[in-house]
């Protein structure tokens, strides 16, 4: 299971972003009167009694931005709701109900989500009775509360734990389920081509016509015994081309594939160069956390013209971020290479599930630690007390240390390539935060939320796209 996440959402000026600051236990986000100044998401680990979750911070829904960005940060809320496994409806109890709350209640009811009512600025006792007046909004659970007074903090986290799954390691499921491989990539780069490979059937539209497949299409396929769902997704398009509602509602089901898919097949054309598409396409693959083989299709046309190693070289010069990214080389046409990919694809499948044992994840950061200490921050070299790996799909691994502050960008690199050598999963996104613990004296401290920085793997594609020269 991966990290849960805890998204809170509600109408502008509800102090959304005072219960982030409250829960979190120190101010990350920004707290002012002024409606609509939070607008991109903010995440932050909380840990409480080594059970942990992520808090997600959004923009209020219904928000008139001043600088005219309701639609990306809509955009934003949407991703964040997408990716909840627990929603924090967030109101104000000293206002009542408004219209737009009752608005951000209708948009709730259509998600199958669990959520937990907070109702803010609870900040005397008598007020609390004022909770029960949400219930007209098809609330099941109310949790009055106040940051100001620092009133019912732990009932909220009770109400909050009681919601997301036991991460328990004996409960943790062994089965592994069915793979779901999502193929997405720019238009006409032979995605539908194949799937039919896949199927031994023309199971999917095929033509020279871009933009023949509209929406994303699920194909049950077996291999060696093991069953799998292929994905085949719309061919991705630039956001300036995006002309008609079927195209927006084809990039928006080719983005919602790749957030429930297990493995991600990113197609591109050997004969073209890298697209600002496919660098659209791996930003949002790389955010998603999702594991990814890029698969340079119709090979056939040019395996006699140049070396395998000028296009390995290529891609992992142009997204220097996914270098742990896998490449294969095929011909959906003829089939060739197929089975060897979908094989690779069950291999990260199995990657992203993987655990490694706390033993062994300490002893593999002491080797790092010992062979090239971090560098001194303000007179102090910066320390790491244990680690532990929380959750799967992504693996997500926490460093717990004295000042998360002191590890520059640079030495959280070389940390994830250290693990990389040395764990079963380095092919896929590994997901790393650095957390403050407040006392170094026995590894049973309490340890405070606060501090959890995450490391992420980012996306930095600002180099030369030229394509690889054909002789």
């Amino acid at each position: 299971m991966s990290v849960p996440q805890v998204v809170i959402v509600g109408r502008p000026n509800v102090g959304k972003s005072s219960v982030f600051n409250w829960i979190v236990g120190r101010r990350l986000a920004i707290v002012d009167n002024v409606a609509g100044v939070t607008r991109d998401r903010m995440t932050h680990l909380i840990d409480r009694d080594d059970h942990y979750f992520e808090l997600v911070d959004t923009g209020g829904i219904g928000l008139n931005d001043i600088d005219d960005l309701e639609d990306e940060i809509e955009q934003q809320i949407q991703l964040a709701i997408n990716s909840a496994d627990l929603i924090l409806f967030t109101v104000d109890i000293r206002e009542g109900i408004l219209p737009l709350d009752e608005e951000v209640a209708r948009r709730l009811r259509k998600i199958n989500k669990p959520i937990v009512c907070v109702a803010n600025k609870a900040d005397q006792g008598h007020l609390e009775v004022d909770a029960a007046h949400f219930f007209k909004l098809g609330q099941e659970k109310i949790v009055p509360v106040s940051t100001l007074q620092n009133r019912n903090k732990d009932d909220l986290l009770d109400a909050i734990f009681a919601h997301l799954p036991d991460q328990s390691e004996e409960n943790h499921v062994s089965d592994e389920p069915e793979m779901k491989v999502a193929i997405v990539g720019r238009r006409n780069v032979g995605k539908s081509t194949f799937v039919n490979a896949l199927s031994e059937t023309d199971r999917m539209i095929v033509s020279d016509v871009a933009g023949t497949t509209r929406d994303s299409v699920d194909v049950r396929f077996e291999l060696d015994g093991k069953s799998f769902v292929a994905i085949d997704t719309p061919g991705m398009r630039r956001r300036i081309s995006v002309k008609t509602d079927i195209d927006f509602y084809g990039t928006h089901r080719a983005h919602r594939t790749v957030r429930h898919a297990d493995v991600i097949l990113l197609f591109f054309d050997a004969s073209q160069q890298v697209s600002r598409v496919d660098k659209q396409l791996i930003s949002y693959i790389a955010e998603s956390y999702k594991p990814c083989i890029f698969v340079v299709n119709k090979w056939d046309l040019y395996h006699d013209k140049m070396p395998t190693e000028r296009w390995v070289e290529y891609l992992r010069d142009t997204f220097p971020s996914m270098r742990h990214a896998p490449l294969a080389f095929i011909t959906a046409k003829t089939g060739k290479n197929v089975k060897t990919l979908i094989n690779h694809a069950q291999m990260l499948f199995k990657q992203a599930r993987s655990r490694v044992g706390t033993g062994a994840l300490n002893r593999i950061i002491r080797f790092a630690l010992e062979q090239t200490p971090p560098p001194l921050y303000k007179n102090r070299r910066p320390k790491i007390y244990y680690a532990t790996q929380i959750g799967i799909q992504p693996p997500t691994i926490v460093l717990k240390c004295n000042n998360p502050e002191g590890f520059t960008k640079t030495y959280r690199r070389f940390l994830l390539n250290v693990l990389r050598e040395n764990v079963e999963y380095a092919e896929v996104p590994i997901r790393i935060y650095f957390h403050k613990r407040i006392s170094s004296d026995t590894r049973d401290d309490k340890i405070m939320p606060e501090e959890g920085v995450p490391l992420e793997e980012g996306f930095d594609a600002q180099v030369d796209t030229s394509p690889p020269s054909i002789d």
